[in-house]
């Protein structure tokens, strides 16, 4: 298959381009034969992209909002709206959400999800049942992986730390915690670190997701990665909305903090957009994380889908090309085309995948082709118009079935 006069943006080329703007893109036997300078470059026919990485999601959580209501900008009591709703939970209805979260993921053209799975005590929660069974049937499809999202307070009880970490290591996940001006902070995050190191884990947290000033857990959690030397877990940290409350100057040095750690920082649009700041007025604070600083710092930023259709975001949906494009108004971020690795290049390589999502000849040939032609029009309904290539085939635009394709 050809795929003629097509603008690849800079960060997404594993080849070299020259002068070149506009390619010829040849697929063959499931991967991209070759890339090219476009024999009419005048032909334009639209951007050319890597599947995108969804680095942060909640797929036991979604579609439950007709069942427990918004939150309407409370944070806890969002949390606590779910963990009333979590006990009436079977690993069925998980993993019916789940299904049509992915379904909707896959035809969006996400290649890979990291979601977040409610984990408050020691007993595995029915959700990972309901994960490990989509893991197994989209197992070429869609690469899942998971996250154990515990309040950072149970880690106090060593034994049942101990019982988390050892649950999450069986099932092949990430250990996580929910950090957010905890008393005895970096006591509580030295337990998690110490049972990431002798369980060989990875770490996700949810940090500082709040407007309080006070609440420093990104620069404690990357205070100790740096601390613990050449053992350090891969770490990532979303949300970090009390950074953008910080004095510019403290901030600043918490960013220099984490590109040192090597942690990967992901905002989450959507939820920070309708849970942070005033509600009886219109808020001032847009309750995002400093992406800018953060890449001018060295950190690589990612951009996420976190909650659809649940008390803590009542709307949504797993198109990421969508949340990509609320993300850069929110934050300014422009040229928009030199921020799609924020949905690319650097989600794989916070997650660990096999390939980084950059184009090159021998890459997987899982691509999405945008209707649009420039930068101006990567964030209108026409531009954002996708063809979704999977293994070298275009995925038809109109799903025959509800079951995932062979």
């Amino acid at each position: 298959m050809k795929l003629p006069s097509l603008r690849i943006p800079r960060g997404l080329r594993g080849f070299e381009s020259g002068l070149a703007e506009v390619f010829d893109v040849t697929l063959a036997n499931g991967r991209v034969a070759s890339v090219e300078p476009a024999v009419d470059a005048s032909a334009l026919r639209g951007t050319l992209i890597s599947c995108p990485v969804d680095a942060h999601v909640h797929l036991d959580k979604n579609y439950t909002v007709r069942e427990v209501g918004p939150a309407s900008g409370d944070l806890f009591a969002a949390i606590g709206r779910m963990e009333r709703h979590r006990a009436l939970w079977s690993v069925e209805d998980i993993a019916a959400r789940m299904e049509r979260a992915l379904l909707q993921a896959w035809r969006c053209g996400t290649r890979a999800l990291r979601t977040h799975l409610d984990w408050p005590g020691p007993e595995a929660p029915r959700a990972l049942a309901a994960f490990e069974q989509a893991r197994e049937r989209w197992r070429g499809r869609l690469e899942l992986q998971f996250v154990s999202l515990t309040p950072l307070n149970a880690f106090a009880d060593a034994q049942a730390g101990e019982r988390i970490a050892q649950a999450v290591r069986r099932a092949g996940g990430v250990l996580g915690a929910f950090v957010y001006r905890n008393e005895g902070l970096v006591h509580k995050l030295g337990r998690v670190f110490d049972l990431a190191q002798e369980h060989g884990l990875a770490l996700d947290f949810h940090v500082d997701e709040g407007l309080d000033a006070d609440a420093t857990g990104l620069r404690a959690i990357a205070q100790l990665t740096i601390s613990r030397g050449d053992r350090r877990p891969r770490v990532m940290c979303g949300h970090a909305c009390s950074l953008s409350v910080q004095p510019p100057e403290q901030a600043q040095g918490t960013l220099q903090l984490c590109a040192e750690a090597g942690i990967g920082l992901v905002a989450l649009p959507t939820t920070n957009l309708y849970l942070q700041g005033a509600w009886d007025s219109t808020p001032v604070p847009r309750g995002i994380t400093r992406l800018r600083e953060a890449a001018a710092a060295g950190v690589r930023p990612m951009l996420a889908t976190d909650n659809v259709q649940d008390a803590f975001y009542p709307y949504g949906s797993y198109d990421l090309v969508e949340t990509f494009g609320l993300g850069v108004q929110m934050a300014h971020l422009a040229p928009a085309a030199d921020w799609l690795g924020t949905i690319t290049t650097h989600a794989a390589a916070a997650l660990g995948l096999g390939w980084d999502g950059r184009i090159a000849p021998g890459c997987p040939a899982d691509l999405v082709l945008l209707a649009a032609q420039g930068e101006y029009e990567l964030l209108d309904a026409e531009g954002r118009a996708r063809t979704v290539i999977r293994a070298g085939r275009v995925l038809p635009s109109e799903p025959e079935s509800k079951e995932p394709p062979a």
